[in-house]
C-alpha cells in the first residue's frame, strides 16, 4: 500500500483581533508561511504538484483562489496550481486530507497543504453577512429543502454549543474549568519553548498572543451569550489570524528527493453529524476513524480537538471515555486562537512536534465544522 508522509510543519505566531498579524494582507500572510515551508524543507518548489490550502469568508482579499495568489506572491513558479478549500474550521486538515488522497491515488508526490485566515481584516461570517446585499437573510433560510428538511430552527454555532451542553450536562463550572486548564497549558508551553520548532516569525512577531492571565473568579464574572445559557466569551475560541502549511510526500518523492520525513499519515476519513448541533461531529468521525483502523482510544497517545467551545471537547471526552491528560496538553483555541482556515494544519504542526518531544507514536486530530462535520487525521511518528 501507497504511503504519504508529513515532511515539515510549520505555522505563523497566531495573533488576537487587531494584535500582530492584522495588517498583513492574507495573501501575504499565506506567501510568508508557503515560502518558510520551501526554505526550511530545501525542496525544489518546481516539484510541487499542487497548493492546498483552507480559507473561510473568501471575500476581498481572501478572494479568487488564495492558494494560488499566496503561492504566486511568495515568488515561486507558475507552473504549480493551487485550489483553496472550504469546510469550515476544519478547512486546512480537509486541504491536508486532499493532499494525502492525491498522494495515495498516484496522481501527485509532492503537496503543500495549509491555511490562511485574517480574521481582523475579514470578519468572521463576512461572506454571509454580505449575502444580505443579495437577498439572502441567512445561507440557509430562503432554501425550501433546507426548510422543509430542519425547518426555521436557528442555525449557529452559539446554539449548538449550548445544546451539546445541555445534552451532555456539562456544567458552567465545568466549562470553565476547561477553558482555565487551557490558558495555564498555553502559557506553561510558551514559557517552556514547545512551540518553538513549529513557529515561523512574521517580522518581529514571534509569540502567540491568545493566552491571558484570568481565573475562575473572573470568568464567573461575564455575561453569558444568551439569556438562561451556560455560554461565555471566556469558553468559546478566540478570533484570530494566522497561516500554516506542511509539505506532504509520497514515498518515492522522499527516496528521490532525500527528504526526511518526520510522521506518516496512518488515517484520514471525515463524517456528520446533526447540522443544528452543529458541533457535535467530532464524536461519531472519531469513532469511524477508530472502527477504521481497528486502533482504541489507548493506541492514542495524544489528541489535538479544536476548542471552538468548551463543551464540544468536554462532551467528545465524556461520550468516548477519553482520558483529558491527552487532550490539548499544550492549550487549545479557548487561549491559542482559531484562525479559521489556518487551525487544521496549525494543529497538526503541535501535534507533530508533541509526539516527537514525548516519544509518543499515534497522534489523532479532529475539528468540528459548520454544517455538522468533523475531520479525522490520525498520524504515526517515524521513530529514530
Amino acid at each position: 500500500m501507497p504511503e504519504v508522509y508529513i515532511v515539515d510543519a510549520i505555522r505563523t505566531p497566531i495573533g488576537k483581533k487587531n494584535g500582530g498579524l492584522a495588517p498583513v494582507h492574507p495573501i501575504d500572510l499565506g506567501a510568508h508561511i508557503i515560502k518558510a515551508l520551501v526554505e526550511r524543507t530545501g525542496v525544489d518548489p518546481a516539484n510541487v504538484d499542487d497548493v492546498i490550502f483552507g480559507c473561510v469568508d473568501a471575500i476581498g482579499g481572501q478572494a479568487g483562489n488564495i492558494a494560488r495568489m499566496s503561492w504566486l506572491a511568495a515568488g515561486l513558479p507558475q507552473h504549480v496550481p493551487g485550489v483553496t478549500v472550504d469546510r469550515q474550521c476544519g478547512s486546512s486538515q480537509q486541504a491536508l486530507q486532499f493532499g494525502a488522497q492525491a498522494i495515495l491515488a498516484g496522481t501527485a508526490d509532492l503537496i503543500v497543504a495549509g491555511g490562511v485566515q485574517n480574521m481582523s481584516q475579514i470578519p468572521i461570517s463576512a461572506a454571509m453577512i454580505v449575502g444580505k446585499e443579495f437577498g439572502f437573510s441567512t445561507p440557509t433560510a430562503e432554501s425550501k429543502g433546507w426548510t422543509e428538511r430542519y425547518g426555521g430552527e436557528e442555525v449557529s454555532q452559539f446554539r449548538g454549543a449550548e445544546m451539546i451542553a445541555d445534552k451532555w450536562d456539562i456544567s458552567r463550572e465545568e466549562l470553565e474549568k476547561w477553558a482555565l486548564r487551557s490558558h495555564e497549558r498555553a502559557k506553561a508551553a510558551i514559557a517552556e519553548g514547545r512551540f518553538d520548532n513549529e513557529i515561523v516569525p512574521v517580522g518581529d512577531f514571534t509569540t502567540d498572543e491568545g493566552p491571558r492571565e484570568t481565573s475562575l473568579e473572573k470568568m464567573a464574572g461575564l455575561n453569558v451569550l444568551v439569556e438562561g445559557g451556560r455560554m461565555t466569551a471566556a469558553v468559546a475560541s478566540q478570533i484570530s489570524d494566522g497561516a500554516s502549511a506542511l509539505l506532504l510526500a509520497s514515498e518515492e518523492a522522499v527516496k528521490k528527493y532525500g527528504l526526511k520525513p518526520r510522521a506518516r499519515i496512518h488515517h484520514v476519513s471525515a463524517r456528520g453529524d446533526d447540522p443544528i448541533f452543529m458541533l457535535s461531529a467530532p464524536i461519531p468521525a472519531t469513532q469511524h476513524a477508530l472502527e477504521k483502523t481497528g486502533l482504541t482510544l489507548d493506541d492514542i497517545d495524544l489528541v489535538e480537538i479544536n476548542e471552538a467551545f468548551a463543551p464540544v471537547v468536554l462532551a467528545w471526552i465524556k461520550e468516548l471515555g477519553a482520558d483529558p491528560a491527552k487532550v490539548n496538553v499544550n492549550g487549545g483555541a479557548i487561549a491559542l486562537g482559531h484562525p479559521l482556515g489556518a487551525t487544521g494544519t496549525k494543529l497538526m504542526a503541535t501535534l507533530l512536534n508533541e509526539l516527537e518531544r514525548t516519544n509518543g507514536r499515534y497522534g489523532l486530530q479532529t475539528i468540528c465544522e459548520g454544517g455538522g462535520t468533523a475531520n479525522v487525521t490520525i498520524i504515526e511518528r517515524i521513530q529514530g
